[in-house]
């Protein structure tokens, strides 16, 4: 018998806390950090994948990532001026970049709302690191917009995409998206993703208990063979708005022991370091993984923590740098960027900021309440991406 459900009270103040300021040394000449190619953290990770939101808007309004009863009309989004501008986003990128970073993942929001994102995308894909090697630049979207931007995404140099896909049930891809958008819209924009050459082509399917579950075989079955690469996600515990409860939750061990009532599948090794997806192939007869059926992966942010290895770093819409996704706080790089700051004093806070560096949430999720250790409540996911 399920539990009953528990009345959800959401506060209704602004989702966005204030901002941390740059450490002071960042600016001192004895103690400025210079960008060398590499950085790491206090725990040893080093600075390799850098997400960046383009937006805080989005068309859809998912339960676990903008509900609608937060996110409707009367919503404060940011206005346009507070956005950073492609210029700018280009120029924190290049002294990322520059620090070691390799991989670029453009989010939202909803990324494909931004006006004119080939632009970023052409420039971001200009990029190179200091070996000379271009940005693995790729891009996370809901899909509701791909089919008629996908080409235009490929020619301004994105190499991939990853979509949002939840189910395959029309009724119960609509019921999760609350604004009743059809599946097919969306299995239309990842083919024509593959079309364009937007590949390997990553779908991302959040598994919350009792709602979509039902789904992961069918999914499975679907994408298997296609070249596509499913990844079931566990419901996680991000920012204040989604009314999350562990009950909720479906670990991702159940999830392969479902699909292994159903598919062979050999776990595979770990593709890149910081990798947050564990890999399983489908196997051949002699329990070999079948390239040509390809492979599906599970993330077990809330399970399985693997903060020990995080090598991510987030760039919010309006010039915030988050270390986690669960933070509750980020550092205000946009005041640099208008202040007329240097490369140097740039490369330098973002050098200090992520030298000082210690996050471990998921690490120490079950040993107190779930915030950051400072009882300090989560930005949304929606403002920083997933």
């Amino acid at each position: 018998m399920s539990e009953p459900s528990t009345p959800r009270f959401v506060p209704l103040i602004d989702q966005r806390p204030a901002a941390l300021q740059v450490p002071e040394a960042a600016f001192d000449p004895a103690s400025a950090m210079q960008a060398r190619g590499l950085v790491a953290d206090a725990r040893g990770r080093e600075l390799r994948d850098m997400r960046i939101s383009v937006t805080d808007r989005c068309n859809f309004r998912c339960s676990y990532c903008m509900p609608k009863e937060i996110f409707d009309k009367d919503y404060p989004y940011l206005p346009h001026a507070s956005l950073l501008s492609f210029e700018e986003i280009t120029r924190i990128a290049r002294t990322f970049v520059a620090h070691g970073v390799q991989k670029i993942r453009l989010t939202g929001g909803e990324p494909l709302l931004r006006k004119n994102i080939e632009i970023l995308i052409e420039q971001l894909a200009a990029l190179r690191t200091p070996d000379g090697h271009p940005l693995d630049l790729t891009l996370t979207t809901n899909g509701s917009l791909l089919a008629r931007k996908a080409r235009a995404l490929k020619d301004a140099g994105l190499q991939r995409v990853t979509v949002s896909l939840d189910g395959l049930d029309d009724a119960v891809f609509r019921s999760m998206n609350d604004v009743d958008f059809p599946v097919a819209e969306v299995l239309d924009g990842i083919q024509a993703a593959a079309e364009a050459g937007l590949g390997p082509i990553k779908i991302n399917m959040v598994v919350k208990r009792g709602t979509n579950d039902h789904e992961i075989i069918r999914m499975a079955r679907h994408f298997k063979g296609t070249g596509v690469v499913l990844r079931f996600i566990e419901y996680m515990d991000v920012g204040a708005t989604n009314g999350w409860r562990m009950n909720d939750v479906l670990p991702s061990a159940e999830v392969i022991a479902l699909l292994q009532r159903e598919f062979s599948l050999v776990a595979l090794e770990a593709s890149a370091p910081g990798e947050t997806a564990q890999r399983w192939g489908y196997a051949d007869s002699l329990g070999n993984h079948d390239r040509t059926a390809g492979e599906i992966g599970v993330i077990s942010s809330v399970t399985q923590a693997f903060c020990g290895d995080c090598n991510r770093a987030r760039l919010s819409t309006e010039g915030r740098l988050y270390l986690c996704l669960f933070a509750s706080q980020g550092y205000d790089l946009r005041t640099l960027l208008r202040n007329g700051s240097d490369d140097a004093t740039l490369a330098s806070a973002v050098g200090h900021i992520w030298s000082g560096r210690t996050d471990r949430y998921s690490e120490m999720r079950g040993a107190q309440a779930a915030d950051t250790g400072s009882g300090a409540r989560r930005v949304e996911m929606s403002y920083i991406g997933g």
